[in-house]
């Protein structure tokens, strides 16, 4: 089988390709700007394509033969779309699409997996999220993602592929580095906690988030590859699983797995941030539970396997 990730050199994409990378009946091949070094013992079976997703030649290289699952990650993040709006029609619409109709072109009814976001929901969100919420995006990054998910409900309807959208919440713990993520501030917590460093909360200890650790999400993806079709709206996406915890309530929880005092995190609001990250209500995900999707089951299991996950990467 053969399988193609775009965008494995990002944090999510890294850790799918490193899971994908321990199964010997498949053909895998990895595309990003920055490729990731993964552990495989049969290299031979892991083809690496560096390159942008606008560049045709590397759509070409990537889906030559055709292709079985398309993991598809690659984006302009939110910040970075939000900056540059022309940027991100680019990449995140028009070369998603163009990789999208060339997949279907290329393989027998793909599937296709693709990574939306919580962003196509907007802000402000009503008091309760669920399955019916009606998409307002008040962001570039989430109505170009918008976008793609109704184009790619339409291509499953007309048969030409087999998609899988799931919108992800706020997955930790990322890297340190610059992401162009506006979200940046909720992994940042783990690493300045982890190093015994003082941190300081955009966010109010009040305000409220959707988190799912790179661990879980991957577990989701890998299910999104193998789930039978039909236990997926005829929308083709679902809002993933998260828990729901307030800033305060996740600082407490990093602060006592790293054993250091909770005190090290001071609160600063930034109106703006806490308006989009920090007022999510609760969140009611039947279609993605009845199609085996889950979450991390507790804040205390997020965030040890979301320090794990910094670990790794160190």
């Amino acid at each position: 089988m053969k399988v193609v990730v775009t965008g494995a050199g990002g944090f999510v994409g890294r850790a799918l390709a490193q899971r994908l990378a321990c199964d010997a009946s498949l053909s895998l091949t990895l595309m990003d700007t920055q490729l990731p070094v993964i552990e495989c013992p049969d290299r031979e079976r892991i083809q690496s394509v560096q390159g942008q997703l606008q560049d045709a030649a590397v759509r070409e290289k990537i889906l030559s033969g055709g292709v079985d699952v398309l993991f598809h990650l690659a984006a302009l993040p939110g910040g970075a779309a939000e900056g540059n709006p022309e940027l991100s029609r680019e990449v995140n619409l028009d070369s998603t699409l163009n990789l999208f109709e060339e997949a279907a072109a290329a393989g027998s009814n793909p599937r296709i997996v693709f990574t939306s976001t919580i962003a196509v929901l907007g802000a402000p969100l009503p008091p309760v999220v669920d399955d019916n919420c009606r998409i307002q995006p008040a962001m570039v990054y989430g109505t170009h993602k918008a976008m793609v998910e109704l184009a790619l409900a339409d291509m499953s309807r007309r048969g030409q592929l087999d998609a899988v959208s799931v919108r992800l919440p706020g997955i930790v713990a990322r890297p340190p580095a610059p992401s162009g993520l506006k979200s940046a501030f909720m992994s940042n917590l783990f690493h300045a906690l982890q190093a015994g460093e003082p941190f300081t909360s955009p966010i109010s200890p009040q305000g409220t988030l959707w988190l799912m650790s790179v661990e879980r999400c991957v577990d989701n993806l890998v299910h999104a590859a193998k789930l039978d079709s039909k236990t997926m709206p005829a929308s083709r996406v679902v809002t993933l699983p998260a828990l729901r915890c307030t800033m305060g309530e996740l600082a407490g929880a990093v602060a006592a797995q790293c054993e250091v005092a909770e005190s090290l995190v001071s609160y600063q609001a930034d109106e703006g941030l806490e308006a989009h990250f920090g007022t999510h209500p609760p969140l009611q995900t039947p279609a993605a539970e009845s199609a085996g999707f889950s979450d991390d089951d507790s804040l205390q299991n997020l965030v040890q396997r979301a320090l794990a996950a910094t670990r790794a990467v160190g």
